[in-house]
């Protein structure tokens, strides 16, 4: 018998309380699931933020932390070293993330804004953003090539898209458009993009990724998507190439600051549209079976999936 302990938002605890002793029971592992095991007594730590427990020095003896997040930059410093910690990368974030992307890449390539929010009796014929394209013709750019970001560019590609991919570190798909990798390649992979989605983690590295330079590589009036993280963009710099319509549209789902306080200017920008946090939301039933499953390997010896290296961050 293992001990987990569930150290996640008690609004989570009713879903995961169902799901995760039926996803133990397929994998075959004998598991006490608890909200209030003691430190001592705990082999395992299914974790997201907002939770009860806000300091994981106390388990340091356990075997791993299993988080509910993909994003794990605020957890990396909060896990104690020699503690592993294991990223949420499941088939309902990665269908999430997919059709989140897919329905805003599809709504600025066909323009729909203007007919769906233009229902005043003028026929808008030839309004769309920009003129009116096919798929094949309009380039779309996907910074990040983990999980999610490769199912998204993947999706794009199936629609007819160019895709361009890129990512710090190689990676092997002969399915994409064009295959970049680097900081020096970064630059190359915006030129010309007219659509650009931004799914790479947020790291030292990363951090304002999308400043006021590379927001005016791409062709002039392109539509920016953000469901990754928020500091992936200058805030300021996004603001100032929208103004000036470097950028034609930004379509945001995360931010530097959750909830976006109301005072934000995004929320009143015309060329902003502000989506809460919603590209990707963490599936019980399907993340429970990734955390069973992991808890299974643990167990047995084997290595863990999704093992955050805490040198790159993620």
């Amino acid at each position: 018998m293992v001990n987990v302990l569930f150290a996640a938002p008690d609004a989570l605890w009713p879903a995961y309380a169902e799901a995760l002793p039926r996803a133990f029971a397929e994998k075959g592992v004998r598991a006490d699931l608890s909200r209030a095991h003691p430190a001592g007594s705990v082999d395992w730590i299914v974790y997201a933020p907002g939770g009860p427990i806000a300091d994981l020095a106390p388990y340091a003896a356990a075997k791993g932390v299993l988080s509910l997040w993909a994003g794990v930059e605020r957890l990396v410093s909060l896990v104690p070293p020699g503690l592993p910690l294991a990223r949420m990368v499941d088939e309902g974030l990665r269908q999430g993330m997919t059709e989140w992307v897919a329905a805003h890449v599809l709504r600025h390539h066909l323009g729909t804004d203007v007919h769906v929010t233009g229902q005043d009796g003028v026929w808008r014929k030839g309004a769309g953003f920009p003129p009116s394209k096919l798929a094949p013709e309009r380039p779309v750019t996907v910074l990040g090539l983990g999980e999610l970001g490769l199912s998204c560019a993947l999706a794009l590609c199936a629609l007819g898209f160019p895709v361009t991919g890129w990512s710090r570190s190689p990676k092997e798909d002969r399915r994409l458009h064009r295959l970049l990798h680097g900081r020096d390649a970064l630059d190359d992979a915006l030129r010309g993009a007219e659509v650009v989605v931004l799914l790479t983690p947020l790291t030292r590295h990363t951090e304002n990724l999308m400043d006021a330079r590379r927001l005016r590589l791409p062709a002039p009036g392109y539509a920016l998507l953000n469901p990754g993280r928020g500091a992936l963009i200058d805030d300021a710099a996004l603001l100032a190439a929208l103004d000036e319509g470097a950028v034609g549209h930004a379509t945001l789902d995360v931010f530097r600051q959750e909830p976006l306080p109301p005072s934000h200017p995004f929320w009143a920008h015309p060329r902003v549209t502000v989506t809460p946090h919603v590209a990707a939301e963490t599936q019980a039933p399907t993340a429970a079976r990734v955390i069973a499953e992991n808890v299974r390997r643990g167990e047995a010896g084997e290595p863990l999936l999704h093992l955050v290296d805490r040198a790159r961050g993620y």
